[in-house]
């Protein structure tokens, strides 16, 4: 007689199969869901990037038979020919919620990295009912008031531009963000100068990212950053939750997409 417990029978795997797992022969149940349910992601990059810097997630994500949107906002990357003293934080807040109005997007999985993170707060008070769940990768998860420039440790560097009339900030070597050496001279020439106002303005907030059902913070350890590690000890604290570290730098899109692939489509 055959042993059920090594060989499964022709029901056991035609229901295994039926139900998009086959944990029935032994293989990680969350694995076999993440690569059979597609999902919609959508990726929001930090200040001086541009969509560009996601392209090794989208990649994998795609290959896995999901749908990944990763806009550059206004002013930067491919965009940078529209930046302009205007720019400013509801500029950026509009360019991600008019991609999931005008997509018509549901149920996605919204990500912000380091800046995207006060970008992605502003989106959930705008449409919430399109974000089953958020991922804020090394990011500031700003309050209701908050402005970037009174989070970073970049504050006076932020001022005195202010101060000067300034209205863009230029970008802070990959170096200084402990990327791998290997892609340090390639995250340095996609970087473009980053609109102003978009860094001073505050935001309001009303609690709409506290209703979204799932949430998670992924801290990149190998860059050293307070205001990251107060971000990550706040939401750690509070229920609903769930953390995750990577030991890279703080690009971690670029460092470590493999592992961070894995991490999205887990927090799905």
């Amino acid at each position: 007689m055959t042993n059920d417990m090594t060989t499964p029978s022709r029901r056991t795997v035609v229901g295994a199969m039926a139900a998009g797992t086959m944990a029935a022969l032994g293989s990680p149940v969350g694995s076999a869901q993440a690569q059979t349910t597609a999902r919609t992601f959508v990726l929001v990059h930090g200040a001086w990037h541009g969509g560009w810097c996601w392209r090794r997630v989208s990649d994998q994500l795609e290959k896995r038979g999901h749908k990944v949107f990763a806009p550059t906002m206004t002013g930067l990357g491919e965009r940078s020919h529209l930046l302009d003293p205007k720019v400013n934080l509801a500029t950026h807040v509009t360019d991600i919620v008019n991609v999931i109005k005008w997509e018509s997007l549901s149920n996605i999985v919204l990500v912000g990295h380091s800046y995207g993170g006060v970008i992605i707060s502003g989106v959930t008070e705008q449409v919430p009912e399109a974000i089953g769940s958020i991922v804020y990768l090394d990011a500031f998860v700003p309050e209701n008031g908050d402005a970037l420039v009174t989070l970073t440790t970049r504050r006076q560097a932020i001022e005195d531009l202010v101060q000067k009339g300034e209205t863009s900030m230029k970008p802070v070597p990959a170096a200084v963000f402990q990327v791998n050496e290997k892609d340090r001279a390639w995250v340095d020439g996609k970087c473009t100068p980053h609109p102003l106002a978009t860094l001073t303005d505050k935001i309001t907030l009303a609690g709409a990212r506290d209703r979204i059902a799932k949430k998670a913070y992924i801290r990149a350890t190998g860059y050293a950053n307070p205001p990251f590690d107060s971000a990550q000890a706040k939401v750690k604290a509070l229920a609903g939750w769930r953390v995750y570290e990577l030991p890279c730098g703080h690009d971690a899109m670029v460092d470590m997409p493999d592992r961070l692939t894995e991490i999205l489509l887990e927090v799905a």
